[in-house]
């Protein structure tokens, strides 16, 4: 059995968005401090990865919204490290409202093991995995599935672009993990605009779209004033769901930075049920529709 570490979090208001929800990309700042805290527990902390010129990197986050969460929450999340291969590491997370007892979401990260000074991934010393995996390691690990690839972007491909300022650089001087997810909401909500359906529209309407799932993978870092490029474009609607493509880049020399699909549900918002996607809506987005 792995070490399981839980931690308790009360939702405060300044997490929640303008439904009255947890932010999504917060979910991913609570992971990367509950992953901390279980290092620590493990006996890895900061400055013991310090003194051994190592730390973790993320290169991939896939989780799933099951249940809101609301202002004043109390949840637990649990984690654990379900394997380690040469470099990698993969590590899952459970979101649990401790009120209603229900599982909120859960999600899983890959981290990358790196050399802080030639930062390049590193082998992971062998004493490690007594410390995460204290019955033994397991005989196997879980298969992993490859990040999906998106559909070829269309014609009507949207694109905005951005700087990266000092609030979205973390401790590494990088863009934190979680603000890419800030970003592609920015450009979410800068696409539907643009195809005339701002949420002011979609309010008056009475629903919205809310995600289902973020998958995230991230290909090489930003750093400040870097100036990204982000584009979107969506594919597989149906009934009440489809997903949205997103690709950074960074400008000056077109590496891609980071690709992530988000699967929205269209939510009628006053029962909470999925409702079918207008047609009106969809053929307004036609442009910006990958071909099946």
């Amino acid at each position: 059995m792995p070490l399981i570490h839980a931690r308790p979090f009360r939702i405060r208001s300044y997490e929640c968005d303008a439904y009255g929800h947890m932010y999504n990309a917060n979910y991913l700042r609570l992971m990367q401090e509950t992953a901390f805290d279980a290092s620590a527990e493990a006996g890895y902390d900061e400055a013991r990865y310090s003194a051994m010129q190592r730390t973790w990197l993320i290169h991939e986050t896939d989780i799933e919204y099951l249940l809101p969460l609301h202002y004043n929450d109390s949840i637990e999340i649990k984690t654990w490290v379900v394997d380690f291969r040469r470099a990698t590491s993969r590590r899952v997370y459970e979101f649990w409202n401790t009120r209603s007892g229900e599982l909120a979401a859960r999600a899983y990260t890959d981290w990358v093991f790196l050399d802080t000074t030639t930062n390049r991934p590193a082998k992971i010393p062998d004493e490690m995995g007594p410390a995460f995996f204290p019955d033994g390691l397991p005989e196997t690990f879980p298969a992993r599935k490859p990040f999906p690839t998106a559909p070829p972007a269309p014609a009507g491909t949207y694109r905005m672009r951005r700087r990266a300022v000092w609030q979205d650089i973390d401790q590494m001087r990088h863009v934190n993990n979680a603000v890419y997810l800030d970003y592609v909401t920015e450009c979410g909500m800068q696409v539907v605009a643009v195809h005339g359906w701002p949420v002011s529209r979609m309010l008056d309407v009475g629903f919205g779209i809310l995600l289902r799932r973020n998958q995230v993978q991230y290909l090489q870092p930003a750093i400040l004033d870097d100036e990204l490029e982000i584009a979107t474009w969506f594919s597989n609607p149906r009934f009440a769901m489809a997903t949205r493509h997103y690709e950074i880049k960074r400008a000056s020399d077109g590496a891609i930075l980071a690709r992530v699909h988000a699967l929205g549900v269209w939510v009628d918002l006053n029962s909470g049920r999925p409702i079918r996607i207008p047609k009106e809506m969809l053929e307004d987005f036609t442009s910006n529709m990958a071909a099946e």
